[in-house]
């Protein structure tokens, strides 16, 4: 039967709950990654995902401005003034020619959605309910946890030591490969 030790990804990019959520967001651009355990004095102490990030950004208010409101401006008279804009000139203006690197671009636009990742750490909006199962768990039993807790990575931890990750493309990988058996 094949075990989270057969299967996990021992070279884990974890990062510091002090990052900004900016430095964060770059990191995770740079090595193609989704997600992170958060440690702190070699003890893991939560774990961070663009989808953190994401419902983080959706709570703010950096995303609730409409086109031409001040971020002084009140909510409701935002709501009363209206918009004769229509949507598809909302979401298209103000973007830059599609061959502009987005990671580029957000590093030389200073709004207040990019400014607000400069305000924040990891910390400040990581996940503190680590789900971690030890290595010798079976990958079916992983699977079952993980879709139970609707979580697409899992850390593997042993006597209170990361020693690996794995997440739901290692799995979907592995049954592909038909390496699980029953």
């Amino acid at each position: 039967m094949l075990r989270l030790r057969d299967l996990m990804q021992r070279d884990v990019l974890a990062v510091s709950p002090d990052l900004t959520l900016r430095e964060l967001v770059e990191i995770f651009s740079e090595e193609g990654v989704s997600g992170a355990p958060v440690v702190a004095n070699d003890t893991v102490i939560g774990v961070i995902s663009t989808t953190d990030i994401l419902d983080f950004q959706e709570e703010s208010a950096g995303l609730s401005l409409a086109p031409g409101a001040s971020e002084d401006e009140p909510e409701t008279a935002r709501r009363k003034r209206g918009s004769s804009t229509p949507a598809s000139e909302f979401f298209s203006e103000g973007w830059e020619p599609p061959d502009i690197d987005a990671l580029q671009w957000m590093r030389s636009t200073r709004t207040r959605d990019w400014d607000i990742l400069d305000q924040h750490s990891v910390g400040d909006v990581m996940t503190r309910d680590v789900l971690s199962l030890p290595s010798d768990a079976t990958v079916k039993s992983a699977a079952r946890f993980m879709l139970e807790a609707g979580v697409h990575r899992l850390l593997v931890i042993d006597g209170g030591e990361l020693q690996g990750i794995v997440t739901t493309t290692d799995i979907v990988r592995a049954v592909a490969e038909g390496k699980l058996k029953g």
